[in-house]
């Protein structure tokens, strides 16, 4: 059960998050790209198209864009969001992937059920981070991988309230995960994707707490003790 305050910052969350995804759909002629989803899917992480063929995927907090329309050659491709009702009104239906209205921290997917766990700018959208990793892990096949994209070090927002440095690494390893690849860009202006675009890499011998983006590449190796 969820107190009236955590109901209101979920209620006011929402809102702000749909009305930032109206806007970018009403101001681009009523079309959300998704180009860039393919890459940075396969190709950034070094997965050739090959390996999603009959296999199971989903997509914490997914967006209206179509971010799993290029995975035609999947047997099922999920896109999870809270606020699936509500992108039905951005032209959802047009996709041939499968929404599903559901929280990171309750997945409606039975145990080791999909082969590719991706979470792009989404991870620190969550309300309970440490229910959310231990969703990803139980609903990802031993062998999976999870792929994250996320900002670190950043102030909490009413849409991104989970604050995380670069130590988000070890506390998904906790989980039950191996990292095989990681890459840490400095974050610019335009936004994240821009920022890896970019392609500078962070400076960590700064010790100043200032923003950068991690792209992490994990594979689930044992069950947790965490969960």
């Amino acid at each position: 059960m969820f107190t009236l305050i955590e109901i209101f910052k979920r209620y006011i969350k929402h809102f702000y998050e749909y009305r930032y995804w109206r806007h970018k759909y009403f101001y681009g002629n009523k079309k959300l790209t998704n180009n860039h989803y393919k890459y940075f899917c396969s190709d950034y992480f070094e997965i050739p198209l090959t390996s999603f063929k009959n296999k199971k995927l989903l997509d914490i907090g997914c967006g209206p864009r179509g971010s799993l329309e290029w995975a035609n050659m999947a047997a099922e491709r999920i896109g999870l969001d809270p606020l699936v009702k509500n992108y039905r009104n951005l032209g959802i239906e047009r996709h041939k992937m499968k929404y599903v209205n559901a929280y990171a921290e309750c997945i409606p997917f039975k145990d080791k059920y999909f082969d590719f766990v991706f979470s792009f700018n989404s991870l620190d959208h969550v309300d309970n981070l440490e229910k959310a990793l231990g969703e990803i892990h139980r609903v990802l096949k031993m062998g999976g991988l999870f792929l994250l994209i996320t900002e670190v070090n950043h102030s909490p927002t009413v849409c991104e309230p989970i604050s995380y440095t670069w130590s988000i690494i070890e506390k998904i390893k906790k989980y039950g995960f191996q990292l095989i690849k990681e890459k840490r860009h400095e974050k610019i202006s335009k936004g994240i994707y821009q920022s890896i675009n970019q392609n500078i890499p962070y400076d960590m011998k700064d010790r100043s707490s200032r923003c950068g983006i991690l792209n992490a590449k994990f594979i689930k190796i044992h069950n947790s003790n965490l969960i």
